[in-house]
């Protein structure tokens, strides 16, 4: 059986302005199991990921001003160990004044950065090996600033030259959340649903690294697969209780962006191509549906524009509410004290991570 879940959220600059929602989940073996976790997670103590929740939202209180602010004074707490990075970041350098778009080389030097320090899960860097504990959770602000940016750039230039296709979204997560194996009876959405997303829908999020065929297909403009390419690849093996929800306009397959459509027919034909069967459900091929926020009951309306407006001054999580576990998360990212109390949270899983790689 399943039963509703409220979230509450707050403006984070105004703690006692609150809005809630309600997600009303799907009767599906995939949706009672992802509940189950999702109450696991509400009294596991873990911590909601706040800084990296919230995307694509063109008005928000985290401005590019503050970003860029907050991300300059990342970079000297990285600078002080001896690494160099000589960007001054500001609104001016990010954003390239042709388009009004995204500075990919400026963005792809600061991605650079931080893989040079940051490593890889099987080669962890010497910088961050020997990184104090401010430094380690620094670098980590590097990348997740770094692509709140980019999200922000290309969601102010769509607000104003194709609004409707404003893309928000919720990425809703949690450090260190368990993992659990997907069985064959959850992988039916993949099949049923393929890559279709519809506002106020809410799906699995996506619990591992690695390459999706999508990705492969897109990215690298349909490249044979080869055994070289192949490796980079992972299908979806574990779900969690975390979720996302697509704030933006309905994106189907045969609906009213017919560029949806053609993509995902070439996608088809790309993977038969290849020898591979587009309704095989172990190659976790798309979004798995979990539930729908009720738009009407939550917001008074189902118009996109009046939603986006009401969340946009509430993007802070504050409560979750399901009919067995509740949680609140009273910290905020405006607090004075919110990065250092993040890095006291961290420094178990700081030290853990010290642990395997000696």
């Amino acid at each position: 059986m399943t039963t509703n879940i409220q979230i509450v959220l707050r403006n984070p600059l105004n703690h006692r302005d609150q809005v809630d929602y309600t997600i009303v989940p799907n009767d599906s073996e995939l949706a009672r199991d992802w509940q189950h976790a999702l109450d696991n997670l509400l009294i596991s103590n873990k911590i909601l990921e706040k800084n990296f929740c919230f995307l694509g939202f063109p008005n928000t209180a985290r401005t590019m001003e503050y970003l860029c602010d907050t991300l300059n004074r990342h970079i000297e707490t990285v600078n002080s160990t001896g690494y160099h990075i000589n960007q001054k970041f500001s609104p001016e350098l990010i954003i390239d004044s042709s388009d009004h778009g995204i500075n990919h080389k400026v963005m792809n030097q600061l991605h650079n950065h931080f893989e040079i320090l940051q490593g890889t899960v099987n080669n962890i860097s010497t910088w961050y090996i020997n990184a104090d504990y401010n430094t380690k959770y620094a670098i980590r602000q590097l990348n997740n600033i770094c692509h709140e940016l980019e999200s922000l750039i290309l969601s102010r230039r769509k607000a104003i030259t194709t609004p409707e296709w404003t893309r928000p979204s919720q990425i809703t997560t949690w450090l260190e959340a368990d993992r659990y194996r997907l069985r064959d009876e959850h992988r039916r959405g993949f099949v049923s649903n393929g890559y279709d997303r519809v506002l106020g829908g809410v799906y699995m999020h996506w619990t591992q690294i690695g390459k999706t065929l999508f990705e492969v297909f897109r990215d690298e403009h349909a490249p044979d697969l080869t055994s070289t390419v192949c490796e980079a690849i992972t299908h979806l093996q574990y779900y969690s209780g975390e979720f996302d929800i697509e704030w933006g306009n309905d994106v189907v397959y045969g609906g009213n962006r017919s560029w949806h459509t053609t993509e995902q027919d070439l996608f088809r034909e790309w993977l038969v191509r290849n020898n591979l069967d587009p309704c095989d459900p172990q190659l976790s091929l798309g979004y798995l549906p979990l539930a729908q926020v009720d738009l009407q009951s939550s917001f008074g309306t189902t118009n996109y524009n009046e939603i986006w407006n009401i969340l946009g001054t509430h993007l802070d999580i504050y409560q979750i509410h399901t009919s067995k576990q509740s949680a609140t998360y009273s910290r905020c990212w405006t607090d004075q004290d919110y990065e250092s109390w993040q890095i006291a949270m961290l420094t178990p899983g700081y030290n853990k991570q010290m642990r395997n790689i000696i």
